[in-house]
């Protein structure tokens, strides 16, 4: 039996399954910190693994990567007041790229609530947006059981964020586990099994009769494809379809599958591009891709969806027909009532536009036109991308790196990635890529991450990574930081998106050691500032048994040319250009990669 109910939280999220919390401590929460040193988390005999981040935002981050790349609850934990308000931005990272994730927060003593008290905010309001589908605060120990199971069961069946408010007094006071049998009570259990959705069948041939009819099928997937790799290929070939990828989906197919154009969107290919601008049908699978102008204008293309959230259907797309189910479940029950295109003259286009792009990148990449301003940063990714380990697990920022991310880093069978995906929030690489660690000790996480966001929070957290790397069955883990000494994506969009030059004092960086510091950490640093050199530093950051900060010195003046360059895009570049403090920089920049476009390029 439990003593406390701090004891009681830590024996029913055992009972739940939950591997790990993620947290930070402070007095709100002492109760249940005690509880934890008496459930000897933290040691080899601990059912639970406790992981202490620098910064509650992390835990919250760690938490949303633990739900990404495992498919279970992600855990956090945080004090009363600041702690919990610190937790925010990574929760909403959680709930608009649905991923379920309590969140454990302590709350000032119950007898003082209501009385302007130190660190006393009204938890429950602040977090009614973020853990819209759960959050309450318990006041007497009978709650808690039932607090518990529907914070975890909630958390899982709806893809989100919850959040469960213990006043620290209530931590200490003795566990009354049930309630008397009596009216307003209530007995809630341990256990979840996720439900089997699929349309009915007669939705299913209504799809089928609009795809069999496309001559021109496009396919879109999103991170609700995952695990369905083997279902949209079968639909992809037999509808002889080329499918393009959400950001979020970018692990969904392997990059070398047949038809698959890569991302799409601002910072996607022009192959899938060219895939949505000519199709005549658009089949979307679990994605909320939600840049429409990257899509066929509505009315030229009919559509077909597929999402487990009903919600989220015909939001992007006036599709024709929505389907409500899970992704690899309804490709399966569709796949029978498909029939085989027999014209195979679209695929093979868009497989040729897919070679000649792979062509145009290379060049792009081997561009150097300003090699005193540093290295070209589409070098990096290029480099990296054939050397990624075998079932690595990437995470990208934020800002230009999850531009180079997008249309460099190739993904192979087996591999996971992820970013902030519907948030976009900068800060989540590092803390992502020790979530992974954690989840999966004997692969190799590698995060992708600009100066701006590193200097933001990454660098806190090579300090957690300092502190549990030894203990982990592989201590690779590796850390790529582009030193541009510019917070690179909004300069481009202040130049493209404003037509406005740089804003100097609010994009300049300072050009921060990150390889030394990470020396200084007992960590192994790599520097590189030549092209010629980039090869051989990735190749020392995969070989080297510790924990790596890679810091590439990279030129900030390589522009992040879209797919498609619109005429107001074109007039801000052309009106800020010759304002710019870097305008020759930019100009050869922007002229070499333009030119590549029209060069005939060997494979």
């Amino acid at each position: 039996m439990s003593k406390t109910v701090g004891d009681f939280l830590i024996r029913r999220l055992t009972e739940w399954g939950v591997k790990r919390i993620f947290g930070f401590p402070g007095d709100g929460i002492n109760g249940i910190l005690g509880a934890m040193n008496r459930a000897k988390i933290g040691t080899p005999e601990g059912k639970i693994e406790y992981v202490q981040v620098r910064h509650e935002e992390m835990s919250a981050f760690m938490a949303c990567a633990h739900s990404k790349f495992t498919g279970e609850v992600g855990v956090c934990l945080a004090t009363s007041g600041p702690g919990a308000v610190h937790l925010l931005n990574g929760l909403y990272d959680a709930k608009m790229d649905h991923q379920a994730v309590v969140a454990i927060i302590g709350q000032q003593a119950r007898r003082s609530l209501g009385s302007h008290y130190q660190q006393e905010i009204d938890l429950t309001g602040l977090f009614k947006d973020v853990a819209a589908e759960y959050v309450i605060q318990a006041s007497v120990p009978e709650q808690v059981r039932t607090m518990v199971d529907r914070a975890i069961r909630i958390a899982r069946a709806e893809r989100t964020v919850t959040c469960i408010v213990i006043p620290n007094d209530l931590q200490e006071v003795d566990m009354v586990e049930e309630g008397p049998r009596a009216h307003g009570t209530v007995y809630t259990g341990v256990g979840y099994s996720a439900p089997r959705v699929v349309p009915y069948e007669a939705d299913l041939r209504r799809a089928a009769e609009v795809l069999n009819a496309g001559k021109k099928v496009a396919m879109l997937v999103g991170a609700g494809g995952g695990g369905a790799a083997d279902e949209v290929q079968q639909v992809a070939d037999v509808l002889g379809a080329g499918v393009a990828k959400a950001l979020l989906g970018k692990t969904v197919l392997p990059d070398d599958a047949p038809g698959c154009t890569g991302a799409i969107g601002l910072l996607g290919t022009k192959p899938s591009w060219d895939l949505m601008m000519g199709c005549d049908t658009l089949l979307m699978v679990g994605s909320s891709f939600p840049y429409s102008e990257f899509l066929p204008k509505p009315g030229d293309a009919r559509g077909v969806q597929i999402d487990l959230d009903p919600k989220m259907l015909s939001i992007r797309y006036p599709v024709e027909v929505p389907l409500c189910g899970d992704a690899a479940e309804t490709l399966r029950a569709l796949l029978p009532l498909l029939k085989p295109k027999t014209d195979g003259s679209w695929r093979e286009k868009v497989t040729k536009d897919m070679a000649a792009w792979r062509t145009l990148i290379k060049a792009r990449a081997m561009n150097e036109n300003n090699p005193a301003n540093g290295i070209n940063p589409e070098r990096v990714f290029y480099e990296l991308s054939p050397r990624l380990p075998d079932r690595c697990i990437l995470s990208a920022d934020s800002g230009s790196s999850a531009n180079w991310y997008a249309r460099y880093v190739n993904i192979r069978r087996g591999m996971m990635g992820s970013l902030s995906g519907t948030l976009a929030t900068m800060g989540p690489g590092v803390p992502y890529a020790i979530g992974a660690k954690f989840a999966w000790p004997d692969r190799v996480p590698i995060a992708l991450v600009g100066d701006g966001a590193m200097l933001m929070n990454g660098i806190n957290e090579l300090v957690t990574i300092a502190k549990y790397w030894k203990d982990w069955s592989d201590p690779r883990l590796v850390i790529l930081v582009l030193n541009n000494r510019d917070l690179n994506q909004v300069t481009w969009e202040q130049r493209v998106m404003e037509g406005d030059p740089k804003f100097e004092a609010s994009q300049e960086v300072p050009d921060f050691p990150y390889a030394r510091y990470a020396e200084m950490l007992g960590l192994h640093g790599i520097r590189v500032d030549k092209a010629e050199n980039v090869g051989a530093a990735w190749d020392e950051a995969f070989a080297t048994r510790k924990p790596v900060v890679l810091e590439a010195y990279t030129d900030p003046e390589v522009p992040c040319l879209p797919p498609h360059i619109g005429f107001g895009q074109a007039m801000g570049f052309a009106t800020s250009t010759p304002r710019d403090s870097a305008a020759v920089g930019i100009i050869k920049g922007a002229v070499g990669d333009l030119v590549e476009n029209f060069l005939p390029h060997k494979k």
